[in-house]
């Protein structure tokens, strides 16, 4: 029979491999958000986009869908160059002015280098991965941000403001 010393070493020897196991998965992937400050331009003016909501009988719809076309991002990459990884589009989950994630849908399309599609506040989609072809990447957005008006509420100045942002997943 195994006395209470042998059931504790197991439990430390258990607690322990979950440990190593748990930082080896850290250090399997490191997460950077990535530099994007020399993109041509810090704010875009959204427009409506009737066509979106004609389409929905905008008189009696709650929602409401701006676009902001051509926005170019260039990415800073030199500190992973030749290295695997994965870049992900960040919808940030704190938004003033919004009630609840539900109330916010941003769809992309992009010029090709990354993938397109859609994420809600507080998601983050993989856009890209592979090999770190040089020390920047650059790629054209095309946003379209629905928003629901019932989960809106007002804010100072009366703007809807957010900012997303891309992080890389450098892979072993």
């Amino acid at each position: 029979m195994a006395g209470p010393s042998s059931f504790r070493r197991r439990t430390c020897a258990t607690a322990l491999a979950a440990l190593l196991l748990a930082a080896g998965g850290a250090a399997m992937s490191q997460v950077h958000r990535l530099d994007d400050s020399t993109s041509p331009r810090s704010r875009v003016q959204a427009r409506p986009d009737e066509d979106a909501d004609a389409g929905l009988g905008a008189a009696a719809s709650p929602f409401i869908t701006v676009r902001f076309d051509g926005i170019e991002y260039r990415l800073a990459t030199a500190p992973f160059v030749g290295r695997r990884a994965r870049i992900f589009y960040v919808v940030p989950p704190f938004i003033p002015g919004l009630r609840s994630p539900a109330g916010m849908r941003v769809e992309w399309r992009t010029g090709g280098l990354f993938a397109p599609g859609m994420a809600r506040p507080g998601e983050r989609r993989m856009v890209w991965s592979g090999t770190v072809p040089g020390p920047w990447m650059s790629e054209r957005f095309d946003l379209r941000v629905q928003f629901d008006r019932r989960e809106l509420r007002p804010v100072p100045g009366g703007a809807l403001d957010y900012e997303s942002y891309f992080e890389m997943e450098v892979l072993p």
